[in-house]
């Protein structure tokens, strides 16, 4: 079957949809992302990047680009915030990056998203469109027409729904409802780091576990920041996004955590909150010649570090199945195929680490510390093998 000269749509202008674009592009197929805000940005703060993100960089073109905008940490740090004692941690260091052929680093959210949007701007086969919000679609067995809410209509060869947690795109390929609300509500603030206590500065990502909340800290930006995110299982019944709250409302989900820990979020500013939500794994990502990516095909919680990492591994697996392959219906069916196992695993297990890492209490809290304290950093490169060493392609 021969491919149409039609362009691909991509709703969505994150870090999934930018990717999306790049690594088609990459391919020799064009693009028009439709985004629904004024401006191509992205909210949000720090964001940690296993090995797996640094081999999605490379194959989508950006690997040097990105490089430069992290920073490279040594360890992965657990501490128990009741006593303020180290659990275990993992040295990402030449072991770690040998064992991978990638390092584990962190990167501002915002300084990673501008290094897909530069690359896509200077590409001549994709074309971004700003507000540009699709409703839904319909499609025939020749296109699809995208429905924008100012009323147009765009029609492509296929549609990519990279619109996140809350995708129009998802509502028509599977009327699986809302997502799930997680009853965890997050706390994100960043800081100069000369405002962080001296004592905890780290070159670590550092997690504080603790009765149903935590603490994660790590520096960004040329360590000119610190990112703080505190999280509390507060039952919170209803989805929040970027609501600003008061220190003293951050503050009321740890008076039971040691005083070195709540020292941390004494030094937050300008808190914002997010209530985490995200959904059960569900197979059916494609319609026809529509097909889902990144948090509107797997939706995750943030325990893993992997909803960003998973997106661009979707891109890179996207663009390959439909550089060999003319017909996209098998096109598709294989990047479903490929991703929808790999991405329900870390959906289970981004539940699962929040539920026996991050939040547990009394016996299941030092069960907690008796296995992972056994550990050597070998043991967890054993571990985490499975997702570190592979890519969207699978190996």
């Amino acid at each position: 079957m021969a491919k149409s000269n039609l362009p691909v749509l991509i709703a969505g202008g994150g870090i999934g949809g930018l990717a999306a674009a790049l690594g088609l592009a990459q391919k020799g197929i064009r693009s028009i992302l439709l985004e629904k805000s004024a401006t191509l940005g992205e909210i949000g703060a720090g964001i940690q990047l296993g090995p797996n993100a640094f081999h999605a960089f490379d194959y989508l073109g950006v690997g040097e680009a990105a490089r430069r905008m992290a920073v490279y940490i040594d360890q992965l740090r657990l501490m128990d915030a009741l006593t303020a004692e180290e659990i275990t941690h993992v040295d990402l260091r030449e072991p770690f990056r040998t064992r991978f052929g990638n390092p584990y680093a962190v990167v501002h959210r915002g300084d990673l998203h501008g290094v897909f949007l530069r690359a896509c701007r200077e590409h001549e086969l994709i074309e971004l469109r700003v507000s540009s919000e699709v409703t839904g679609y319909e499609q025939d067995s020749a296109s699809v027409t995208a429905h924008l809410a100012n009323g147009e209509r765009v029609t492509g060869r296929l549609l990519i729904g990279a619109d996140g947690l809350w995708s129009n795109i998802r509502k028509q390929v599977t009327s699986d409802g809302p997502p799930r609300v997680s009853g965890h509500t997050t706390y994100r603030s960043v800081i100069p780091t000369e405002e962080m206590p001296e004592d905890l500065r780290w070159n670590a990502a550092t997690l504080w576990a603790g009765p149903k909340c935590h603490i994660v800290h790590y520096p960004l930006s040329d360590w000119k920041v610190f990112n703080l995110v505190v999280t509390y299982h507060n039952d919170a019944p209803e989805p929040v996004a970027g609501k600003p709250v008061s220190d003293e409302e951050v503050m009321q989900g740890f008076r039971h955590v040691h005083a070195r820990a709540q020292n941390i979020i004494r030094h937050g500013k300008n808190w914002r909150l997010w209530v985490l939500c995200d959904r059960d794994p569900n197979e059916r990502w494609v319609d026809g010649r529509v097909a889902l990516l990144g948090d509107a095909a797997h939706p995750m919680l943030q325990y893993f570090a992997q909803g960003a990492c998973q997106a661009m591994e979707d891109a890179v697996c996207l663009s390959h199945m439909l550089s060999h392959h003319d017909d996209h219906a098998v096109a598709l069916e294989h990047y479903r195929a490929q991703r929808f196992p790999r991405t329900a695993q870390v959906q289970l297990w981004s539940r699962a680490i929040g539920e026996h890492i991050y939040h547990p209490a009394g016996d299941h809290a030092r069960f907690r510390n008796a296995i992972m304290g056994a550990k050597t950093s070998e043991d967890y490169y054993q571990d985490l093998a499975w997702l570190y060493g592979g890519t969207g392609l699978g190996v």
